[in-house]
This record gives C-alpha cells, structure tokens and sequence, in this order.
C-alpha cells in the first residue's frame, strides 16, 4: 500500500469515525484504480477526465455493474479531494466527472407472515445452537440494527428489564438506545440464561460480546451470514436470508402499520430522511403490484 493511501485510510478512521467495512471496501476500489494505473503506466498525478474515463470504460466491459461503479467513483473522488487538500496534487481531475446513471434499486422485504414462519420454525429446534440463532433472528427483526451493530453488542449493551438495547453505530460513533418487544427480550434472556455460558467456555479467552460462534468466540459479520444461512438450511424456511433483508422488514412493516418515519429515522440511525424515505417506495410498489395481481379490471385485455 503506498503512503497517500494509508495515510487517507487512518484520516478515515480516526478523523471520519468510518467503520472497519466502509474503510476496507474504500481500500479494495482504490487500489483497483491504481492496478490500472500501473498497467498504463500513468502516476497518480497524472490522472485527467480522459484516463478515468477509460478506467471505468474497462470497469463496465469487464461485467462490473454501474452501481459498483459508482461506488468506486464515490471513493476516488474523496480519495482526490483529500491529496488535493494536502497538497500532493494540484487540481482534482475527478471535479467533472459525472457518476453513471444507475436503475433504481428497492430494498428486498419479507412478508409478515414469512418472518412469523421462520421464526416459529426455528424455535422448534432442539441443537445446542438453537436458543442462540433465535436470539439473533429476535434482535435483527425486532430491533432492525445492522449486522456490523449486532457483533458489537455486549452484555453491558442489553437493558431486559427496561426492554433496551444500546447501540453503539460504526457511521459517526454515534449511540442510541432502540426499545425491543417481550418476545425480543425472553429470547435473548433464554440465550444468556441457558446457552451463552457453554459456548463462553469452548474459548481460553473471554468476551464482553452478546453474541458468540460455534467455538465461542465473538461473532463476525461473515459468521452472522453464515448462520443465517444454515438457519435455512436446519428450518427448511429457505428465504435467501442476509442480515439487512431482516432490517430492511422491520422498517417497512413499521411504515406499513403507521409509524411516523421520523421514528423509523432514530430507529435505524440514520442521518439523513432521505435514507428513510425509501421504505414509502417500498410499500408503494407493494401496494402497486397488490393491486395489479389482485383486482380485475387492473390490466387491459
């Protein structure tokens, strides 16, 4: 790695508040850039429109979607701006450069019904990993954090007589304390109770963390995909689970049944309503196709 890099990597820590994920991912699309850069033999200051141009021209024949593109674009511009404001460039070629247009994306929801189902079905398990897979499903679902917010929760984070969780957000080193219903509460009082000590003591190290792996370690954003997966697999609810499809259910079933989206705003952590605001397209496109598939005279014959 060269040194404008690591030196822009540790602003992005230390001086942004970025999460270990948005600094890795910023690290991989850079560093794609200066790969090409080096195959044209071409120095970081004598990047113009026209060489971005054909990086991305490259980018978009080689099968890379637009709207990893973009992203990649989003991290050479700030990349830029900041060898600018330290004075190792001159000007920032990436100032005109415009982000290529990409379709509009909405976010994948369950059903209430799909995730009624799929937690039912896993609480009918008997393995020594069950209590503590339903507590996660109860916590993403009915608290609608991230998956890189539920790793880092510790015992001292969970309030089950107040029915709180705290939350300490990677974006801004923010916290903020999200309420949870009793069902929430009872599953991971089970899982502490019952669960938590076993795993605690496959491990000569011992952890703060709420949630642990198979081999009682804390758990990881990898590991939380892992057991969703394998919740799948052991329930028979095959739904193409992630850690965000159970968030992203939790804020629209929220709107659906009448929360004022400012609440939802605070509940996720979100900065801005923008980011909020994509859950009123969601249940308007739900409602749209509700209604094309289900009224009669929806379609011309």
């Amino acid at each position: 790695m060269n040194k404008p890099l690591a030196e822009f990597l540790n602003h992005l820590k230390n001086g942004r508040n970025y999460s270990e994920m948005t600094i890795d991912s910023y690290k991989r699309d850079i560093e794609k850039f200066f790969a090409f850069l080096f195959e044209e033999d071409i120095a970081m200051e004598e990047v113009d429109a026209i060489v971005i141009r054909n990086f991305f021209t490259k980018e978009l024949m080689s099968g890379v979607s637009k709207r990893s593109c973009k992203r990649r674009l989003c991290a050479l511009r700030q990349f830029y701006k900041y060898l600018l404001r330290e004075g190792m460039i001159n000007e920032d070629p990436f100032i005109f450069v415009e982000s290529p247009k990409t379709e509009k994306r909405y976010p994948r929801v369950l059903y209430k019904e799909q995730v009624e189902q799929l937690i039912t079905e896993n609480r009918k398990r008997t393995d020594s990993l069950a209590l503590r897979d339903q507590a996660i499903l109860s916590t993403l679902y009915f608290s609608g954090i991230r998956a890189s917010e539920l790793v880092d929760l510790t015992l001292q984070d969970v309030y089950l007589k107040q029915r709180r969780i705290r939350i300490r957000s990677g974006k801004g080193n923010k916290e903020r304390i999200v309420p949870i219903n009793e069902i929430c509460r009872d599953d991971i009082d089970s899982y502490i109770k019952h669960s938590r000590a076993s795993l605690l003591a496959l491990t000569k190290i011992p952890t703060p963390k709420l949630f642990l792996n198979g081999k009682g370690d804390p758990l990881t954003v990898r590991g939380l995909e892992y057991i969703l997966d394998s919740i799948e697999k052991k329930t028979g609810t095959f739904l193409n689970l992630h850690p965000h499809i159970l968030r992203h259910s939790f804020a629209t079933h929220l709107l659906e049944n009448g929360a004022d989206i400012r609440i939802i705003q605070e509940l996720l952590g979100h900065e801005s309503i923008n980011a909020t605001q994509i859950y009123t397209h969601v249940t308007e496109k739900a409602m749209q196709d509700a209604y094309n598939s289900s009224h009669p005279r929806a379609h011309k014959k």
